[in-house]
């Protein structure tokens, strides 16, 4: 069958689009809102936080003066292009919400194209009035849909501090999310695993932001080639704000379009099911001769990958420390937002403790995306094969559980090295405070545990959790929200380390509560029958 056809064929290719694009968006009524809402009320939030720090033209020329010499935290943020609250708002949160809007758009695509050939369901589908294409065009519209919804909200919910930059900002945003989202079109053409999918795209997203990074760490205007390499880049040097670059907009449509072409040519050019890059066999035997071996195996790539990842951030972040003690200097506004994140000691400590409870607040995703790996292999099949012989429900659970709890420990270690190697000091503190971020990081697992054993048909609703958990500890400490609302998160029980006093209690309590929920989810996971 040829990539594309003309006249009525093209539309046959086409059939029930429409009824695919429904049932996605039913499938992502809880995942997807969940993901706008963070990242919209992120971005929201800012100019109030912002018009709090710096009140006056003085203070954010100064803050101009200061990160046109501060390469460091340049690579963080990216450059500052103007001192209106528009503009600082764009600089402050840009990247992370157009990041935020890729990482929603790949989940959405792989989901409702690989994921859907790997468990079988879309053989079903396929079986029916359906045309060839009809699955990847759906998926790319439900993706469109999320990131248009976000371009809104963002663009309302700016209007005030400018429309122009409002809506400059807001289709920045919305066309980060839909690069990522023909990217992951094309990578779910490619491989066989949805797994596989959502781990490359992740990693070419990693990529572009380390390039724009080097690249703002260089110059101070956004020039860099390294820069302009990376779609962050662009949103970036689309300067929404700061006299808009609207043809910048033409790279993102550009991109999109041409990513979006090879992925339907891809489509048109194998069989349902295959793959460009089969999976590569395994062996039958030894390594694999237990079902925690089977799990190892099925999530060592995903645990690599965010070791690195959080080993590269805390050499990042630690590398950032005195820089961000410079910046704040006697700024009481950001003084006390960085102290209600990271505690009352010195600057220094309260920093570190701030940078180490985000990547805390990251490690949710890692734990809640290899929990529901559970819920992927039951849902597409494979357990059933490997229940089906002498491994009992709970050795097949206790596999991947060791690999989600563990791996959790993992990355927070690396991290602490990673921060110990930026920073050059407290090798020990920082350690310790990495490590104990754990306790609230295996409750967030833990109730995945629980709705995977206990209500398998709502077990997505986990990154709604974990989104939720994101949103209070990001953007509670900037509103200055009531403790209690910060309690709400398992994060807001935690000692403020390094420079507070470890409290063993709320530690040993939270820990007690994960095992709980894992008890719980594995009590109920025993006595349930298994989903198809």
């Amino acid at each position: 069958m040829t990539a594309f056809t003309v006249g009525p064929g093209r539309s046959r290719h086409l059939a029930g689009t429409g009824t695919l694009l429904r049932f996605a968006l039913r499938r992502d009524r809880l995942m997807v809102p969940v993901w706008i809402a963070v990242t919209a009320l992120m971005v929201l939030s800012m100019p109030g936080t912002l018009e709090g720090l710096y009140r006056t033209p003085a203070e954010r020329a100064d803050l101009i003066r200061q990160m046109e010499t501060n390469s460091s935290l340049r690579a963080m943020v990216g450059p500052v292009f103007g001192d209106s609250l528009g503009a600082l708002t764009a600089w402050r949160v840009g990247v992370y919400a157009g990041a935020l809007a890729a990482v929603m758009s790949l989940l959405v695509v792989v989901r409702h194209t690989r994921d859907e050939e790997e468990s079988g369901r879309q053989e079903l589908v396929a079986s029916g009035a359906v045309g060839r294409r009809a699955s990847l065009t759906a998926a790319l519209l439900a993706a469109a849909v999320a990131n248009a919804v976000l371009a809104l909200l963002v663009t309302a919910g700016l209007a005030g501090q400018g429309t122009t930059g409002a809506l400059a900002l807001g289709l920045g945003v919305a066309a980060v999310g839909m690069v990522v989202a023909t990217l992951a079109a094309i990578v779910a053409q490619l491989t066989e695993s949805a797994r596989l999918a959502r781990g490359l795209t992740a990693a070419v997203l990693g990529a572009a932001f380390v390039l724009r990074a080097a690249g703002d760490s260089g110059t101070d205007d956004g020039s860099s080639v390294l820069t302009w390499l990376s779609p962050l880049g662009w949103l970036e040097n689309l300067r929404p704000y700061a006299g808009e670059r609207w043809w910048v907009l033409a790279l993102f449509a550009g991109a999109v379009a041409l990513q979006g072409g090879a992925a339907y040519v891809l489509a048109g050019r194998r069989d349902l099911g295959m793959s460009f890059l089969p999976t590569r066999p395994g062996p039958a035997s030894g390594r694999l001769g237990t079902a925690g071996a089977l799990a190892w195996r099925l999530q060592r790539g995903g645990v690599l990958g965010w070791s690195i990842g959080f080993f590269l951030a805390g050499v990042v972040y630690g590398g950032m420390t005195e820089g961000a003690a410079e910046l704040v200097g006697d700024n009481e506004g950001a003084r006390r937002i960085i102290e209600r994140m990271g505690g009352q000691s010195g600057l220094t400590d309260a920093f570190l403790a701030s940078m180490i409870g985000m990547l805390g607040l990251v490690a949710t995703l890692f734990i809640v995306s290899s929990v529901l790996r559970l819920h992927g292999e039951e849902t597409s099949g494979r357990a059933e094969p490997v229940l089906a012989n002498a491994v009992g429900r709970l050795r097949w659970a206790a596999g991947h559980l060791m690999i989600a709890f563990g791996g959790a420990a993992l990355i927070m270690l690396l991290a602490g090295l990673g921060f110990a190697v930026g920073y050059g000091r407290q090798t020990g503190p920082v350690l310790g405070a990495c490590l104990a971020q754990l306790p609230a990081v295996w409750v967030v697992g833990g109730v995945a545990v629980l709705l995977h054993g206990a209500l398998p048909r709502a077990a997505m609703a986990a990154w709604g959790v974990a989104g939720a958990v994101l949103l209070i500890g990001w953007v509670g400490p900037a509103l200055d929200v009531p403790q209690v609302v910060l309690d709400v998160s398992p994060f807001g029980h935690l000692p403020k380390l390094p420079g507070g006093s470890m409290e063993w209690g709320p530690a040993l309590t939270l820990t007690g509560v994960a095992v709980v929920l894992v008890a719980a989810g594995l009590t109920a996971l025993r006595r349930r029958d298994m989903t198809a």
